[in-house]
Parts: structure tokens; sequence; C-alpha cells
């Protein structure tokens, strides 16, 4: 923008323009927050690449590539409507979840003493589990893999699902919002190479769920007898009930830098 265009732009300016661009921010930012931690967010990534690629061959009048991408845009947003039809529908519910959020408390937070006394009771009887706590992203595509029960969360509840005579130890509980929701829950695997080979199912399928989205899994190793906690692709051991105590608050503290972006992992 030349200094003459950027002088007529502001002798015009008027309040409503500020609001204007406030609003256009806002929604842009929401529209961020809806698909954070899905699936559809590397998808959206491909995307403003090639909306940059569009500005770049318009500065540069490189008409093959804008006639390409001209045609491309045409169909994006139909396309992005049917590809991310359940991303965007749980997003929205999500969205619509943290504007009301406010009226009433955190029932998950009553949930995490339970969480943490049964994830060390099952470690020390080294009995193996899997729990995955929902943040912001719906996990509802998820949860449909498993068996529905829709149960306040306890530590008997948790050790009697995990118990190795269980029909439904294999696989992960869900929990949303101080409820167990479903049990014998499936995960995707991890793709990446980078993981340690003691570890197995259990870590791969933490690591997996946990790249695609903002969910936290407690990992229990029948094994080793020992606790991990797995969140934005990084898995961390953890000591102690004290410890992982203390890694929930930091991630469910509404103002935690944890809760945004993750806590520094100690490695895989």
């Amino acid at each position: 923008m030349s200094l003459e265009a950027a002088r007529l732009l502001l002798a015009n300016w008027e309040p409503r323009d500020a609001l204007d661009v406030a609003l256009m921010w806002f929604l842009l930012y929401q529209a961020l927050l809806l698909v954070r931690g899905t699936r559809a967010f590397q998808s959206l990534v491909g995307l403003v690449a090639l909306g940059g690629l569009y500005l770049l061959s318009l500065r540069f009048e490189l008409l093959t590539l804008r006639w390409a991408l001209d045609k491309f845009f045409v169909y994006i947003v139909l396309a992005v409507l049917i590809l991310f039809q359940e991303d965007i529908r749980r997003g929205l519910a999500s969205t619509g979840g943290r504007l009301f959020s406010g009226f009433s408390s955190d029932p998950d937070s009553f949930a995490h003493e339970e969480i943490v006394q049964a994830a060390f009771a099952l470690a020390s009887r080294r009995i193996g589990a899997l729990i995955v706590i929902e943040r912001g992203a719906s996990l509802s595509d998820v949860a449909e893999s498993g068996h529905a029960i829709d149960a306040e969360v306890s530590q008997e509840l948790l050790s009697s699902i995990f118990h190795p005579t269980s029909p439904l130890h294999d696989g992960a509980v869900l929990i949303r919002k101080g409820r167990l929701l479903a049990a014998k829950v499936f995960l995707p695997l991890t793709l990446s190479k980078d993981i340690a080979r003691y570890f197995g199912t259990r870590h791969r399928a933490a690591l997996g769920l946990s790249e695609e989205t903002d969910a936290v899994v407690l990992v229990v190793s029948e094994e080793r007898g020992a606790v991990s906690l797995v969140m934005a692709g990084a898995l961390t051991p953890v000591a102690d009930t004290n410890e992982l105590r203390q890694r929930l608050q930091e991630i469910f503290a509404p103002t935690s830098s944890a809760a945004r972006v993750g806590f520094a992992a100690g490695g895989r």
C-alpha cells in the first residue's frame, strides 16, 4: 500500500470501520479455535498456504498458477463443508460450550483426584490403563468406537474397568466434564518412529490421539508399573500422585500457559 493510499484510508476512517475490523478479527479467531486440535487443522494450514500462493501469483503475474487456483477456489467452500462437516459440527458445539462455560463450575476438576488415585493404584498392581481427558476439541467420534457408559468418575470405577478380567479393560476410557463417557475406546496409533522400543500399544495410541487433538492422555504401563502423561505429541513420565495432581492443575487452569500450548516434555 502506497503512502498516499494510506493517507486516503485514514482520512475516510470512521468508528464503524474499527468495529468492522474488530468483528472480522474476532470471527477469524473463533474460526481458529473451532478447528484447533481437530483433524481439519492441518488441512486449514494447507489452505492458508494455497492462499499465500494465490497472492504471490497476483503480485508477480503468474498467470497459469493464478488460473489454476481460481478454478480451485471456486469449489473450495463446498469441499470444506463436505469433507469437514463433522469437525465443523463438533467445533460449533464446542464454541457454544465455551461461550456459556462461565455460568457453571468445571465438573472435570472434581474428577482429577479420582483419576490421580486410580492411575497410581493401578500402577502399583501392574495393571495397564489408558485414560483420555477431553479438553477443547470434541472427541465424540472417538467415543463412538467404544461402549457408552456415562457415569461419574471414581477410583473404584476406573479400577474395575481396567481389571484384566473386565470385558472393558482393552482400549481407553474417555472422560468429559467429570463424567466417564465411554470405555473400550480405540485410539489412532502414532506413525512416528521416534519412540522408545519398550513403549507398547497403549503409549503409541496415547501419542497418536494427542498428535491429532488437544486431549490429555494418561498411560499406565503394566510391564513397568509407570505412569506417563501424554499431551501435544509429547510423553512425560510422572513420578507420583503429587506430580500428576500438579500437572493436571496446571493444564486445566484457565489462565495457564500449559492449558494453551502444553507443558515442556521430558522426552518420549
